[in-house]
């Protein structure tokens, strides 16, 4: 019995034979996507998570627990979070605003609402800096109320909210073009008002779209680095980020200090985009109820 099941067992071809053999069975399209992706999406990430394994688990736990890794967290997350809430209410309205009205030098405002895409962010950071400086356009208004944006958390969050806006735009205005204008006309003759028009009738289906938008614009502005490092002060406790963090930790020759806070990002980020996800999904099955 012993000789027959060894013999069983070296029969059995090996588990990377058998996936490469599915794997050559596939479509020439699945071929190229999983070959693309190994390379560019997940051979990245497995190879981080490597370099912090060799990290101690309690060196691993000192650094990603730090007062100043802390601090870091809160102001990426939170201000990241707070820029996506905000493009989703008024990026939605500027999409609404862009399908739903004709209005001059419409086509040049609806082109440089993509502006962010193309400018190189420490352009950006530049410009948001000189322009909400103490002495800038913006700034100088809001000097004499007491409130200061550049080289704060403040401005951190302008910085999220302009690379971020785009996203949010360009995932609603999609749907809003094929939305049917007469479900609105139809509310309106059975009494509905425009507001309850809005969130009874055209909120229900946009929002799933509205939280995709908020999402990618959140996933921009965690990853965020050459706008915000010019427009904060990037002061530890402050408005120091965590991208600007990992920066110098590589400047100090700290690698394995930076890949833990590089990994800390990554799964925090991974489980707030698949909680958007499930929100998603069930806001969808909620509308076809």
């Amino acid at each position: 019995m012993a000789v027959s099941t060894s013999l069983e067992t070296e029969k059995k071809p090996a588990v990377w034979k058998v996936f490469l053999d599915n794997v050559i069975r596939l479509p020439w399209t699945w071929r190229i996507t999983i070959l693309y992706l190994t390379f560019m999406l997940f051979m990245p990430i497995v190879a981080m998570f490597l370099k912090a394994s060799t990290v101690p688990p309690a060196k691993f736990w000192e650094i990603a627990t730090s007062e100043m890794a802390l601090a870091t967290y809160n102001v990426t997350f939170v201000t990241s979070v707070m820029a996506a809430a905000v493009n989703g209410v008024f990026g939605t309205l500027i999409a609404w605003v862009l399908v739903r009205y004709d209005f001059p030098f419409k086509r040049i405002i609806d082109a440089t609402v993509d502006l962010p895409f193309a400018l190189p962010t420490s352009v950006a950071g530049l410009t948001l800096a000189t322009v909400y400086s103490d002495n800038g356009w913006i700034g100088s208004l809001l000097a004499p109320l007491g409130i200061k944006v550049s080289f704060t958390r403040l401005g951190v969050g302008v910085a999220m909210i302009f690379i971020s806006l785009p996203f949010v735009i360009r995932t609603v205005q999609p749907v809003l073009q094929e939305m049917e204008k007469e479900v609105e006309e139809a509310a309106w003759s059975l009494g509905a008002s425009q507001w309850e028009t809005f969130v009874k009738v055209i909120l229900p289906p946009l929002f799933p779209t509205i939280l995709t938008g908020v999402a990618l614009g959140f996933s921009r502005a965690v990853g965020e680095y050459g706008s915000t490092v010019i427009i904060a002060s990037n002061t530890p406790f402050q408005d120091l980020i965590a991208p600007v963090l990992i920066f110098q930790r590589l400047e100090q020759y700290d690698y394995a200090g930076a890949t833990v806070i590089g990994v800390v990002l990554l799964v925090i980020s991974l489980v707030l985009l698949l909680a958007i996800n499930f929100l998603q999904a069930w806001a969808r099955r909620y509308d076809n109820r």
